[in-house]
């Protein structure tokens, strides 16, 4: 007897189960349906293009908001007329401040699929774009709620278990009232009648889109529609996901890809270096003690003028220095006087003609020779030597003090235009009249610049390659590092695109992405090749006539 009630339970639950399991698959609708081009949890939306612009439309409520984009650039196009024929007739869309159009559309509350034409003029060219948009009834008005209908369907699943739970004891009982051969029997039938049954009864209490949006609240009022947020995502397919909205806000940028042909470059090492003849050094001829002159000494980054007084050093003066100068000073100051008393008596004989006026010249140039002499020695002791600045420009380089002592030929400031740079740069293979060439510091500043010459002594197995920094040079500073790429050999067939288009993965593959559609970015590796400062050559990956983004391709490659 308890055999057979244990028979007769087990036979419930099983058949509970079948009768649940068929209720709960159909509840969710999983009937692996074909992926779509935009994740559901976004607001419904149809797109079409022409050969100038795409069109991007987004049902939001009872309102289109438009989104009209460059089909080659993808910037927002401003100032356009847009009419739509809807199923209420002609209307003008109206452009708001935010870059969008937005049309009122009450017809989107019906649901269902609309057929709209658009006709687009942009500066005086005119477009007409068709384009279908399939309103969910989520989306269809605000009257009805999905907040009501997600009531009604937890009801019905509740009683969908009560039922099944009841359904399955009574046949149990069933089962026990017969034999066990007969009850063996009725067991695989009833079963096999469930299996086929269970289907129709999970769909009875299917809750479809229109059972739950037209169901009210419990207190009997109307709740409104979620809003769907746009957000960008990455789709099963790999393809990502990127509404309009977020575009704009990531500032994204497309190029079409052209194939040509460019002359392939070489990666070279260098650093800024001043030029030459616009750059010099402050020096001291003479050790000595440094004194700053009456402004002051200059502080680095201050700009000077070529003649203007960096610096004083006045030269030390030692004891027998001190004892000789003396000792010519006494010397002169007695020849001196020896020449000043004939001059006396020679001028007093001349009027008698007793002296030739001649002697009389004589002597008093040479009294004024001595008293020059006298005078230069007296300032040899007091003046110091000056420090001029050789060139025009600012203080790159120099940390003078107050009573420093120096030796001759020390440095005391070096002196640079930071607009005359040069760029020093090391090959390891002869370079002869290059005739293109630019530069791209760390931070990804492009230098446009000039061939001046190349070395013919190795230094550390390189040789020294010079270019004038032409274009660029705002914000360089001497010493920095940049690379420079130097055009040289025959013409390669590939497409350019900037270095920004270009991300490389943690692996090292280098990957640009490719704009399939209005709102669908694709990544395709690629093989580059360095070309100039701003731009690589792309050698493989892409086709002619691709969109890809360069601008913001970063801000892509993190969509998750």
């Amino acid at each position: 007897m308890l055999s057979s009630l244990a028979s007769a339970l087990a036979a419930g639950v099983l058949i509970a189960g079948l009768l649940l399991g068929g209720a709960s698959a159909h509840e969710g609708h999983d009937h692996g349906e074909p992926a779509v081009s935009a994740p559901a949890s976004v607001a419904m939306r149809g797109e079409a293009t022409s050969e100038n612009i795409e069109l991007v439309a987004v049902a939001q409520g009872e309102e289109l908001i438009v989104y009209l984009d460059r089909f080659d650039t993808n910037a927002p196009v401003a100032n356009a007329v847009i009419e739509v024929e809807t199923p209420d007739g002609p209307a003008k869309a109206e452009a708001k401040d935010d870059g969008t159009y937005r049309l009122s559309a009450p017809w989107l509350a019906k649901g269902g699929h609309l057929d709209l034409i658009f006709t687009v003029t942009v500066a005086g060219a005119t477009d007409i774009l068709p384009l279908a948009i399939d309103v969910r009834a989520a989306e269809a008005g605000a009257e009805k709620g999905d907040v009501a209908g997600g009531l009604k369907a937890r009801g019905l699943l509740s009683s969908n278990v009560a039922g099944a739970a009841l359904l399955g004891i009574l046949i149990g009982a069933f089962a026990m009232a017969l034999g066990r051969r007969r009850r063996t029997t009725a067991m695989l039938a009833i079963t096999a009648a469930v299996v086929l049954v269970a289907p129709s009864l999970a769909h009875e209490g299917n809750d479809s889109d229109e059972s739950r949006m037209e169901a009210p609240a419990t207190d009997g009022t109307k709740l409104p529609a979620p809003v769907l947020g746009d957000r960008a995502a990455r789709l099963p397919d790999g393809t990502i996901f990127i509404p309009k909205s977020v575009q704009r806000i990531f500032g994204l940028r497309t190029a079409i890809a052209a194939k040509r042909t460019y002359k392939p470059s070489i990666e070279l090492p260098g650093r800024i270096i001043p030029d030459p003849n616009a750059s010099g050094f402050v020096q001291s001829a003479i050790g000595g003690r440094l004194a700053p002159p009456p402004g002051g000494f200059p502080q680095l980054g201050q700009r000077v003028k070529r003649g203007d007084v960096l610096a004083y050093v006045t030269p030390p003066m030692q004891s027998i220095d001190v004892s000789d100068m003396r000792q010519r000073q006494g010397e002169l100051d007695q020849q001196i006087a020896i020449v000043e008393r004939r001059l006396k008596r020679q001028e007093t004989l001349a009027p008698s003609g007793a002296v030739a006026q001649a002697q009389v010249e004589e002597t008093r140039l040479e009294l004024q020779g001595l008293r020059d002499r006298r005078v230069s020695l007296d300032r040899i002791r007091r003046e110091p030597e000056e420090l001029v600045a050789p060139v025009s420009g600012v203080v790159a380089e120099g940390r003078p003090v107050a009573g420093q002592i120096v030796q001759s030929n020390a440095v005391i400031y070096q002196i640079v235009d930071p607009a005359k740079l040069w760029i020093e740069a090391l090959s390891f293979q002869s370079l002869r009249d290059v005739k293109d060439a630019s530069a791209r510091t760390g931070a990804g500043t492009a230098l446009t610049i000039a061939f001046k010459g190349s070395g013919f002594a190795d230094r550390s197995q390189s040789i020294p390659v010079h270019f004038a920094v032409e274009r660029g040079a705002e914000g360089l500073r001497a010493g920095e590092f940049v690379t420079v790429f130097a055009h040289v050999g025959t013409g390669k067939e590939g497409i350019a695109l900037p270095r920004s288009a270009v991300i490389r993965a943690a692996n090292g593959q280098d990957f640009i992405y490719e704009h399939v559609s209005p709102e669908r970015f694709e990544a395709r590796p690629v093989r580059t090749e360095p070309l100039d400062g701003d731009r690589v050559l792309i050698a493989a990956g892409i086709d002619a006539g691709k969109r890809v983004v360069v601008q913001g391709a970063e801000l892509v490659g993190h969509v998750r």
